[in-house]
């Protein structure tokens, strides 16, 4: 039986904390178990977590489990409850937070596990330790782990009403407190000021003993069996001032020791010297050429372009709030709330706003205050964007179906059912086709006034995760251009779907962001190298007919690549933007936001650009 600490979740907080008293106790030893990456939905992964439960039922010395992440494969609700199935036999108390698998590709936009499992985070004390897990994201984008700007208000206000600084902290993310993490040191500067002593990871599915800004770390093993005949697991024993590790496969004889970790209060409060963290200087070399005019900071992470009206941009956030900040300062006009994520960019056609959102449903906004005109019920979250024509908003959700609404009234005009996995990419209009692929290797063209399948194209893949599904397809020149996680680039007839050309190349590594420019001459490309590539969008073959100078690091964003006049603009997942020169390629400007992954931008003139970092940064730039 699962048993959830009620302080886990955000919304009982208050709650829970009356049950963790403020006053310290004296440790005393005990027993855990961390099991992690279980990957329900995999291969084995659900026979290897049964095997482990009942291992675990069998041990008599453990005093509560603690799962780090990866629960599942993809995130999936079926997934989900299978896993919460198996886990409803356990009978010690389990503590459990999501990892990438859980959230990256989740077709509830990571709704689905907070409901499931109660929560994304949990602290509770134990013996006199505190133990605090949150959760790392990135959620529904390819890039660097993230802890959601949620988790960190979160960890602020269980920290203020448990002021006894003194007491042992344990700390458990699922990724590691490095750059894996985009904003690891804003979680390590506030654990810094208590006596963490050990913190614990998985996602890397080995052990390994690290340490991060002094502070020791240990990544636990995956509990999948991989080549072995059965998985495994850690057992961690606190006593005599260390935390003693213990590798545990199920039905073995014995618990095998790996690391002993000295428990420590390192007094970080004391410390000078001050650890690496992200150079904001790119912004004083390129001050000549880009201002930013204001910055707005939300509460929650963003995970969602832009829709421009009039004076008013339009986004939402992953508390599910869709609001409008004015264009002249940055100050919020109105917001509305809904019951999930968004994930969704709105759109706008005349006065009314359309967005998605992961409560499953289709939202009608006015425009010039946010009051709701509409809402459309889906069966599953909506985590595609819309993209509007003549008064009909095209948009795919999770629940396998793709709509034609009626954005004056909110009507269904047409639905398509046919759609193998999820959508969560803004769709491409082309021939009087929409065209968008999906996490099911599904690439699909409908008629727009009728929703009939006009032709479809599939990758060749079994895995869902090569699926040509972040991308905005590319139209021009009656083609179609995509490129996956496979790292293929793929041209279609735009027609009939038939491939023109399709092609992968060790030197260059495209993923999933793409952009056309300005002539149409070039399909942009990024790499994961990090440079920008321009693919000639008449040739017969993959042709290189255009480079940049762009040396980003290692690279991942999905975010689509614009153009402002002669210039490239390129996001990266480090919360760099990058103007280009279109014509020699040289770049003429970098700005560093955050050091988040960057959304979707928004180019509002000839001149200024909006732009957002997933962290709950906004900033409107201005170019020179």
């Amino acid at each position: 039986m699962i048993k959830i600490n009620l302080s886990c979740t955000i919304k009982s907080i208050c709650f829970g904390l009356l049950l963790c008293p403020i006053f310290s106790f004296a440790q005393q030893s005990f027993k855990f178990a961390q099991v992690t990456d279980t990957h329900v939905g995999g291969a084995t992964g659900a026979d290897d977590l049964r095997r482990t439960v009942e291992d675990l039922n069998k041990q008599t010395d453990i005093d509560f489990v603690i799962l780090s992440g990866d629960v599942t494969e993809f995130g999936a609700d079926d997934e989900l409850h299978l896993a919460k199935q198996i886990l409803d036999s356990l009978q010690l108390p389990l503590y459990v937070i999501p990892g990438n698998h859980d959230s990256n590709w989740s077709e509830s936009g990571a709704n689905s596990f907070r409901k499931v499992f109660g929560s994304e985070t949990f602290f509770f004390r134990h013996k006199g330790y505190m133990f605090m897990g949150t959760t790392s994201g990135p959620n529904m984008r390819m890039g660097p782990g993230q802890i959601p700007r949620e988790n960190l208000v979160w960890m602020d206000s269980v920290f203020a009403a448990n002021p006894d600084v003194e007491t042992p902290l344990i700390y458990i993310n699922h990724y590691p407190q490095d750059s894996s993490l985009n904003n690891w040191y804003e979680a390590i500067d506030r654990l810094k000021k208590r006596n963490v002593q050990l913190m614990m990871c998985g996602h890397g599915h080995i052990n390994k003993v690290y340490d991060w800004e002094g502070i020791p770390g240990v990544m636990g093993r995956s509990n999948l069996r991989a080549k072995d005949a059965v998985g495994g697991y850690n057992v961690i024993q606190i006593a005599d001032g260390e935390a003693r590790y213990e590798v545990r496969k199920p039905q073995a004889l014995e618990r095998v020791t790996w690391a002993k970790i000295p428990l420590l209060n390192h007094h970080f409060e004391k410390e000078t010297e001050h650890f690496k963290r992200p150079n904001y200087d790119v912004n004083n070399v390129s001050a000549a050429r880009v201002e930013e005019v204001w910055r707005y900071q939300d509460v929650a992470d963003l995970g969602a372009g832009f829709a421009h009206y009039k004076k008013l941009l339009i986004t939402g956030n992953t508390a599910g709030t869709v609001f409008a900040i004015h264009s002249d300062d940055g100050k919020k006009m109105w917001s509305f709330q809904t019951g999930g994520k968004i994930y969704s960019t709105p759109a706008v056609w005349k006065n009314t706003v359309v967005v998605g959102s992961s409560d499953g449903h289709i939202y009608g906004l006015d425009a010039r205050s946010g009051a709701e005109r509409w809402r459309l019920k889906t069966a599953k979250a909506v985590l595609g964007s819309p993209v509007i024509a003549n008064g009909i908003a095209f948009i795919g959700a999770s629940d396998g179906v793709f709509r034609a609404v009626d954005v004056a009234s909110g009507q269904v005009k047409w639905l398509f059912d046919q759609v193998s996995g999820y959508v969560s990419a803004r769709p491409t209009l082309s021939r009087d086709f929409v065209i968008f692929g999906s996490w099911g290797n599904g690439f699909y063209a409908l008629n727009q006034k009728t929703g009939a399948l006009e032709w479809s194209w599939n990758n060749g893949n079994s895995n869902r995760m090569f699926s040509a599904a972040a991308c905005y397809p590319i139209a021009v020149h009656d083609r179609i251009f995509v490129v996956a996680p496979d790292r293929y680039m793929t041209c279609l007839n735009a027609e009939n779907g038939k491939v023109i050309w399709r092609e992968k190349r060790d030197s260059i590594r495209v993923r999933e962001s793409m952009g056309l420019s300005a002539d149409k001459r070039y399909v942009y490309v990024k790499t994961m190298d990090g440079n920008v590539l321009g693919m000639d969008s008449k040739s017969s073959k993959m042709h290189v007919g255009w480079q940049s100078a762009l040396q980003l690091p290692y690279e991942l964003n999905p975010s689509a690549i614009a153009t402002l006049g002669k210039q490239v603009l390129v996001p990266s997942h480090a919360g760099v933007i990058s103007g280009v020169d279109n014509f020699s390629g040289d770049v003429l400007w970098q700005y560093k936001l955050s050091n988040a992954l960057i959304n979707p931008l928004l180019v509002t003139r000839k001149d200024d650009i909006v732009v957002s970092a997933m962290d709950g940064v906004i900033v409107k730039l201005k170019i020179h």
